[in-house]
């Protein structure tokens, strides 16, 4: 399954067709994949180390990462992923990422600084709206993650036409999200 979401974002990537709008071929698989990790928690639970090994683990971690289109999902993993780091069997930053992942959906302030989106202005990668910008670090050290990259300065103005294709992408996700049951419109 990750595998297959690599390959087609890979393709989609390649194809100039990723950064957008959600992607119908990519939105197929993350809803697939999804399908299939729900019935394999039904079965056994959460895929931790313990159960799928490192590396079954981290693929389960990044298509519930994906899985951007199944809110109650996402939460429920969310749950699960805290369980299970905190009595050892995952990592803490599968939650981490998967916590902050949620609270951008939903609107909130992230509090480890791992969702990263394009400043409109500049065109540079900036982080989501951060809960406390100045314990970030020490968050992100007590669930195992490095210091949060440096963010950019301002950098200059984009193109208006850039700038609005952009505003645009945003624009769309915001609508996307509401319409997905992330947030209330």
């Amino acid at each position: 399954m990750r595998r297959e979401d690599l390959k087609v974002r890979g393709e989609l990537v390649a194809a100039g067709e990723l950064g957008g709008s959600y992607v119908p071929r990519m939105e197929a698989v993350h809803r697939r994949n999804a399908a299939r990790l729900r019935e394999l928690i039904a079965l056994h639970g959460w895929p931790a180390e313990d159960i799928a090994g490192k590396d079954g683990a981290e693929a389960a971690w990044l298509i519930v990462q994906h899985a951007i289109g199944e809110p109650e999902f996402q939460r429920e993993a969310l749950q699960l992923l805290r369980a299970c780091a905190a009595s050892g069997r995952a990592p803490a930053w599968h939650a981490a990422y998967l916590e902050d992942r949620i609270a951008m959906y939903e609107g909130r302030p992230q509090r480890y600084g791992t969702q990263w989106l394009d400043d409109p202005v500049d065109g540079r990668l900036r982080p989501w709206d951060l809960e406390d910008p100045q314990r970030v670090n020490e968050l992100r050290a007590g669930v195992g993650l490095e210091p949060m990259r440096p963010i950019p300065d301002r950098g200059s103005e984009l193109p208006a036409e850039k700038r609005q294709q952009i505003e645009e992408n945003h624009r769309w996700w915001q609508q996307w999200l509401a319409g997905a049951g992330w947030r209330r419109r």
